[in-house]
């Protein structure tokens, strides 16, 4: 065993204890500390719980690397991810806080109609599922490389111990393991960047220092075959920066594992309170990547420029045992660098390997390598926990209680909610093995199809009290039917052959054009059928106001 997988596995034995006790001691036994913890997680908590649900696989492993290969197209990430967070804050997490109750079907069952609750259970289901697959397969990354083991079983590894953490005490066991996983995710996120960023520039605030090093890294780019890095619309056209921007903000919005975090506070200013920690917490992760990114890639194409391919450095040869580094046969020099296999460059590098890589390639020591892999392992369970908790409360609170066995008790709910939780991870451990894309990429998918459903559902049904049921179903079904069919259409999944952009808009933005086709279908149906009932207007009425009308008295 080498050093590094020493200390890897330190890491992450200790770390899995530290979850797996806290699971332990928050396990529950009734439906309202399953699915919101009671309604009693104080705000800090919560906002590191929130931070922790948000960044994912793809914010800690996939987005510096997008960052790096994409250089300013990649900015997409950071703006749609957090401009979102704050769309979700302002516009939609404090209102369905005053309405209450456990999951976000419930909110628009009783705003419209049952069936629009069943349709959107359905889609929380698609879209949770989708999401969760790029989770495993980022699990299934570390433990790859970390562990020397095939990715299949990185995957298999990373499915049983949060499938054991979820289902011992839902929402309240996955909160506070949360916490401890933000901790853990964010340590080992700053420390390698702070190192580096000292060790290449002699300031050590990486959000600050990167600027230094960007001319360098433009000129070697362009060197070995790839993009300025700092010039905007090389990787994308304009328009599809601006739909894949607007498909995350909006998608993050109506995001169901997200939403059902501000559910589990006390009151409705501690969701508002909530939301402040998150993006505090948010923004010290998200502030780093560009400079992860541009450091990161500046290392390597400084280690492996012009030299022979027989004499590479040390991690090229660990992550091409992985698959994803792989040296061209017929190269016997590196003269060009490319993340796209298709490309034929002398050496391909898979953007997912990038912040795992990071200390490997600047030369830091085991320990911090090991940090950094339960970092990830950290990133990973944290959010595929919350949405198997969607996935669980959809199935059994939001279809199998209203349809199958309206007089079920908790015991029996429960039950169903974990089975659910079993048989959704065995079918993400089969797609996350065979992700049609990279990390960030399948994750990127999900927000569009959230963007298509939910978002114009939701804030039509607190913003607009003449949006009736009628119109909110068939906005959800167009919407969401619209954007799966694109996709479907562009990649290469199921068997599928993958066809060219339309107007050059990519699979990862048409979530923007989805939610566009939901609002204006909901809204032309809505004003040619009869308005909602009066306790709906009511209902409304009474959400976006957070607190009673005070009558003015009498002098």
């Amino acid at each position: 065993m080498s050093d590094i997988q020493i200390w890897t596995t330190i890491f992450i034995v200790v770390t899995f204890g530290i979850y797996m006790t806290i699971a332990w001691r928050s396990r529950v036994k009734e439906t309202e500390g399953f699915y919101v913890a009671g309604h009693g997680v104080p705000t800090i908590a919560n906002g590191a719980a929130i931070g922790a649900d948000w960044m994912s696989a793809a914010s800690f492993i996939s987005m510096a690397g997008l960052i790096a290969f994409l250089g300013y197209d990649g900015s997409v990430y950071l703006m749609g991810w957090t401009g979102g967070f704050v769309l979700l804050a302002l516009l939609i997490a404090p209102y369905l806080r005053k309405w209450g109750k456990y999951t976000v079907p419930e909110f628009v069952g009783d705003r419209y109609s049952e069936l629009v609750r069943t349709i959107s259970a359905v889609a929380a289901v698609i879209v949770s599922f989708t999401y969760v697959v790029g989770q495993m397969n980022g699990g299934g990354i570390v433990f790859s490389r970390f562990l020397n083991i095939d990715i299949a079983y990185g995957v298999m590894i990373a499915a049983v111990v949060i499938f054991v953490y979820a289902v011992l005490g839902g929402m309240k066991s996955i909160t506070y393991t949360q916490v401890a996983q933000y901790t853990v995710l964010i340590i080992a996120y700053l420390i390698p960047a702070v190192a580096v960023a000292q060790t290449m520039t002699g300031l050590p605030i990486p959000q600050v220092s990167f600027g230094q090093i960007l001319d360098e890294l433009n000129v070697l780019s362009t060197e070995l075959g790839m993009q300025v890095f700092t010039d905007p619309f090389t990787s994308r056209p304009m328009v599809d920066i601006f739909l894949v921007t607007m498909a995350l903000m909006i998608g993050t919005a109506g995001l169901p594992h997200v939403i059902i975090r501000f559910y589990t506070t006390k009151t409705v200013r501690g969701s508002r309170y909530s939301a402040f920690w998150a993006l505090f917490f948010i923004a010290l992760l998200y502030t780093t990547a560009p400079a992860v990114g541009a450091f990161t890639k500046l290392n390597l194409l400084q280690g492996v420029n012009g030299t022979a391919t027989d004499n590479l450095p040390a991690w090229v040869n660990n992550w091409a045992q992985t698959g994803l580094v792989s040296v061209n046969q017929n190269a016997d020099v590196v003269n060009s660098v490319s993340n796209d296999p298709a490309a034929g460059a002398d050496l391909t590098v898979n953007n997912d390997i990038l912040v795992l890589a990071s200390p490997e390639i600047a030369g830091l020591p085991a320990p911090i390598i090991g940090l950094v892999a339960a970092g990830g392992m950290a990133a990973a369970m944290s959010t595929a926990a919350g949405l198997l908790l969607v996935i669980s409360s959809s199935v059994s609170h939001d279809i199998y209680f209203r349809y199958v066995r309206q007089t079920a008790g908790d015991q029996e709910r429960l039950l169903v909610g974990r089975i659910a939780m079993a048989a959704a991870i065995l079918v993400a451990v089969i797609a996350g093995i065979n992700p049609p894309a990279f990390v960030a990429q399948v994750v990127a998918f999900a927000f569009g199809m959230a963007a298509a459903s939910f978002f114009p559902a939701i804030v039509l049904g607190i913003f607009w009290k003449r949006c009736n049921a009628i119109g909110a179903a068939a906005g959800m079904i167009v919407g969401l039917s619209f954007t799966i069919v694109y996709m479907l259409y562009t990649l290469e999944v199921f068997g599928l052959a993958a066809h060219d952009y339309i107007l050059g808009v990519s699979p990862e933005g048409i979530g923007a054009v989805g939610a566009l086709v939901n609002a204006v279908v909901a809204v032309v149906v809505s004003l040619m059928t009869p308005p909602p009932a009066r306790h709906v207007s009511e209902m409304v009425e009474s959400i976006r106001y957070p607190a009673p009308r005070r009558v003015p008295s009498g002098d």
